[in-house]
């Protein structure tokens, strides 16, 4: 991981937080109904979420009140445009790149010397039963501010408001709250240390609730699709009218994608992406059995790169060759009238998202292949499933860690 972190893929865009900010951040643990911290200093992304804390508590959800009831944190306005690190649902960084741009001048003025607390409410106390995840229709974001500075502010402006009235300004004991105040609090007489609330919809999202579960919200006359990386909590759903359930082992949920048009066999958008030459590596690369030379090298040198390939079994060269032929004929209408039909590694190399989709929605379906494409892009892995990335990253290779790195950093979008 030392690697990953000094690429700065790993923890770079976390918050350190030190001094006031680690009290100020206890008495919002302590607001939401979870014991203090004990640490000194630690760093938080931009849902205030700490991977320090979250080993500490043995608890990745410590933010949450419930499943149905996850919360957040800011203390700083650098938490702005941060990733979520490990995030609860898959809309949670929107919604906090929503609440920084809605309330920028109020968070920058009440972190100067609070911190807020954020309630994402659904209006749902408790997932009871799998289907009530399709009741997740809208979220609305409140805000709480320890110490409560907004009541100290009107306070404040009722003092002064007292200190104008006819002769007031001669009593010292008015005085000497006016001054009391100003003394622990400060001048909050112009801040701005009120949130209104924010409401946020959904349409389709992955959450975590119930081992994970991908939501698919079809229109029209379609059936929603729930698909479950539990296949206990898969088998709780009966299939209806209006709901299709599968577990995500069960590859049928690929055909009802299909059918809603949210997934495309695409070859040309595939290769155009650069997506179908990173899975045919990785598929190479299964197939290569105690290399004498760093994996790096026999990615990027093609001398190299045919002296392993001539070395795989028929079998093997048979299939990378029909890849390989598939990627050249990508633009022609037939180029999936191929000798094998559509194999679990032809599959891999061109299932992807339909490109008229909402970009959310791409980025959902590509986190849904990514989990359950037995071949995956690294690149991809890193962007749609860091915890994977992370627990794979640690077995690779040390040359292919680096190869993979460098493949990070010269596709910066989204990492």
């Amino acid at each position: 991981m030392e690697k990953l972190k000094r690429s700065e893929l790993f923890g770079a865009a976390l918050v350190p937080v030190t001094g006031a900010l680690v009290d100020r951040y206890n008495k919002c643990l302590s607001y939401i109904g979870t014991a203090p911290t004990k640490l000194h200093s630690f760093h938080i992304d931009a849902m205030g979420w700490s991977p320090e804390i979250a080993d500490e508590k043995d608890d990745f959800l410590y933010l949450n009140s419930g499943e149905a009831n996850p919360n957040a944190i800011i203390l700083s306005p650098k938490q702005n445009e941060k990733p979520a690190y490990s995030p609860f649902h898959s809309f949670d960084r929107e919604i906090m790149n929503l609440v920084f741009k809605q309330h920028k001048h109020a968070i920058k003025d009440i972190t100067r010397d609070a911190a807020i607390c954020i309630d994402l409410d659904q209006y749902i106390d408790a997932f009871y039963e799998p289907e009530d995840l399709l009741k997740y229709n809208q979220i609305t974001v409140d805000f709480a501010i320890v110490d409560d500075l907004y009541t100290v502010q009107q306070n404040q402006l009722k003092l002064v408001e007292e200190f104008y009235k006819e002769d007031n300004f001669l009593d010292e004991s008015l005085h000497l709250k006016i001054l009391a105040s100003a003394r622990k609090h400060g001048d909050l007489r112009t801040r701005t240390l009120h949130m209104e609330s924010i409401d946020y919809k959904t349409s389709s999202f992955y959450t975590r609730a119930f081992g994970g579960v991908f939501v698919f919200r079809t229109k029209g006359s379609g059936k929603n699709i729930l698909i479950f990386e539990s296949k206990a909590e898969a088998d709780k759903v009966k299939t209806s009218s209006s709901t299709q359930a599968f577990h995500i082992e069960d590859q049928r949920f690929f055909s009802a994608l299909a059918g809603e048009k949210m997934i495309v066999l695409d070859p040309e958008h595939s290769v155009l992406s650069g997506y179908f030459e990173r899975v045919l590596q990785t598929i190479f690369l299964s197939h290569v059995n105690e290399p004498t030379h760093p994996l790096s090298d026999i990615l990027e040198n093609s001398n190299v790169y045919k002296r392993y390939l001539n070395r795989l079994t028929a079998d093997t060269r048979k299939q990378l060759m029909i890849l390989n032929r598939l990627k050249d004929n990508s633009k022609k209408a037939n180029a999936l009238d191929i000798e094998g039909g559509l194999t679990p590694e032809v599959l891999a190399c061109i299932q992807i998202p339909t490109p008229e989709l909402a970009m959310d929605l791409q980025e959902l379906v590509w986190k849904l292949i990514v989990k359950t494409t037995p071949y995956k892009d690294p690149l991809f892995l890193y962007w749609y499933d860091k915890e994977t990335f992370y627990a794979e990253y640690t077995a690779w290779d040390a040359s292919y860690q680096d190869w993979v790195i460098k493949l990070i950093k010269q596709n910066t979008w989204n990492t």
